[in-house]
């Protein structure tokens, strides 16, 4: 209603019918009443017909016909108030199902597990809470998803596309396409805008999600295969400077005395040292014992030419282990770093570091064993024969001129042990030969040393692979130790013509080696020890029962052995 309208025109229509009920009948009959007793009169006889035709045909028509548009006027306003309330209510319902949407879709990215998660969730709820036909959503990366059908090459007329950035961190992450059979209006517009800045936040957190994970798979894998100090700390180091994008990174170790040395470091120019002083930084970090970022000046003291540093503790129960150290020449370069996830992938580089120094350790421990093995068969065995073999030569040689055929025979015998110690030590040699496990993997490397076997010692070899053999690296060290020691003892003791060797997978993998030999009684020799592998059938069952396996021999004089070593699958 307009401004110029009277007070009376605003009137709402039930005070409007509320007057018409109660006021306008008394006020008739009092206008009727002053007109008959005050107006009709003066007009004399003659004028009394046409005063009534007047005032009955006219003006009662009249006030009847302006009562009734005053009516109608506020059932008018009224019905105007109503379609604008059903309008109002309308755009409220649309308002709060868009609303709904919005709100479910923002709860579902939150709980969507990974990318594709993601991506599904998105493009279907943008889709439903803008109303689209049809929408298309892709990544940086090549991964795409499609709701309510394929978007066309070419848009028809009828439709209508719009095309939406998804940006992470400010960076691009990807692209959102919404058709419409209708041009969107502008609140539908600044809705899907909305909604493409939260899809963009929730890729970018899939995606870091993502990376993540392949970083920690990355670190576990080097914790896994890399035994070698210099390179597992390359490996591990360089997962992480990768991760938030360090051109220079150093790794310093605590010693046994509990002194803090560089142990290997990468500058920014790329080239690696394995030694060097300890930067003031990195003692620092060592002292606090949390990530710190460095000032320019201790950046540049660690890494010549940087501008910003990150340093991470590696701690273990025992206290600290050393300090990883990252640097960059932006002078920002971490200040946006994901300081728990490195500090995550720290605590897995000490892992890593106690395990190689452990299996460092024990490789020392086997090294002094297997010399002191060496040196008791060289004196029990070797040395003894070779010293019976000459005093035999020294026997032969007083014989020679008094009894020649003597003299024959203790040459011959000499000859007969000079011929079983060289075989003897071609086995030790072949059993101490180093295998590249690490190389070749398991398989491979049994292949190899099965075939090399039987062709060192004139045994039929036999080997059959069946099912998928999945172990650890030590257990795959520790089952092909068993396989060197059976076969080692085949070559010894059995005098087999015949092996079969037998490596299956499963639930299990389990190895069954079989000759077809002399045979023995285990009980009486289960703490034997093997003349090259130095490992007793107790060692051995202890070696593979301590890894949650099982391992048995099977023999008797005469009927050949059996030997079975079952570890579980990785």
């Amino acid at each position: 209603m307009s401004a110029s309208e009277s007070p009376l025109s605003r009137t709402p229509l039930s005070t409007r019918v509320r007057f018409a009920r109660n006021f306008l009948p008394a006020l008739i009959v009092l206008v009727v009443v002053l007109y008959e007793t005050v107006v009709v009169p003066r007009f004399g006889p003659q004028g009394e017909l046409p005063a009534h035709l007047a005032f009955y045909g006219l003006l009662g028509p009249l006030v009847t016909f302006f009562t009734i548009e005053w009516i109608a006027e506020g059932m008018r306003a009224r019905e105007e108030a109503e379609r604008a309330l059903r309008h109002l209510y309308g755009e409220l319902s649309a308002s709060h199902e868009q609303l709904e949407a919005v709100q479910n879709l923002l709860r579902a990215l939150a709980d969507a597990e990974d990318l594709e998660a993601v991506m599904d969730v998105a493009v279907n709820g943008a889709r439903g809470a803008t109303g689209a036909t049809a929408a298309r959503l892709s990544v940086v990366g090549g991964l795409e998803r499609r709701a309510h059908g394929a978007l066309l090459p070419a848009v028809p007329a009828t439709l209508h596309a719009l095309e939406l950035p998804l940006l992470g961190g400010g960076a691009p992450v990807g692209h959102m396409t919404l058709q419409f059979g209708a041009a969107p209006e502008a609140d539908t517009v600044a809705l899907a805008q909305a909604l493409a800045a939260e899809i963009g936040t929730a890729l970018e957190s899939a995606q870091n999600r993502t990376r993540d994970l392949v970083t920690l798979y990355q670190v576990d894998q080097s914790i896994r295969a890399e035994r070698n100090m210099s390179r597992l700390l390359e490996r591990l180091t360089g997962t992480m400077a990768e991760r938030v994008g360090a051109a220079a990174r150093a790794a310093y170790l605590r010693d046994e005395d509990g002194v803090l040395r560089l142990v290997w470091a990468r500058d920014l120019m790329g080239r690696t040292s394995l030694g060097g002083a300890v930067s003031a930084f990195a003692r620092r970090v060592a002292e606090v014992g949390q990530p710190l970022t460095a000032s320019p000046d201790e950046a540049g003291a660690t890494f010549t030419g940087a501008q910003s540093a990150l340093g991470l503790p590696m701690r273990s129960e025992e206290g600290l282990v050393g300090v990883i150290v990252l640097g960059d020449a932006r002078a920002d370069a971490f200040e946006d770093a994901r300081i728990p996830l490195l500090a995550l992938l720290a605590s897995q580089a000490t892992l890593a570091v106690r395990n190689a120094r452990a299996y460092l350790y024990s490789e020392e421990l086997a090294i002094g064993e297997e010399r002191t093995r060496i040196a008791r068969e060289i004196h029990d065995g070797v040395a003894q024969s070779l010293a019976f073999c000459a005093i035999k030569l020294d026997v032969a040689e007083r014989q020679i001129a008094q009894n020649p055929e003597r003299a024959q025979e203790e040459v011959r015998t000499a000859r007969t042990i000079l011929r079983e110690q060289i075989r003897e030590v071609r086995r030790s040699i072949f059993a101490l030969r180093p295998i590249d496990l690490e190389r070749f993997g398991l398989l491979e490397t049994v292949r190899r040393y099965v075939q090399d076997f039987g062709e060192q010692h004139g045994v039929r070899t036999h080997l059959e692979v069946r099912g998928e053999v999945n172990l650890a690296p030590g257990d795959e060290a520790v089952m092909f130790r068993i396989l060197q020691e059976s076969l080692n003892n085949v070559a010894k003791h059995a005098r087999a013509r015949e092996v079969r060797v037998d490596l299956a997978g499963g639930g299990v993998v389990r190895l069954t080696v079989v000759d077809d030999g002399a045979g023995f009684d285990p009980a009486a020799l289960t703490g034997r020890v093997s003349s090259a592998g130095g490992l007793g059938l107790t060692q051995m069952r202890e070696r593979v029962e301590s890894r949650g396996g099982g391992y048995s021999v099977t023999s008797a004089p005469g009927a050949g052995t059996r030997v079975v070593a079952e570890l579980p699958q990785a």
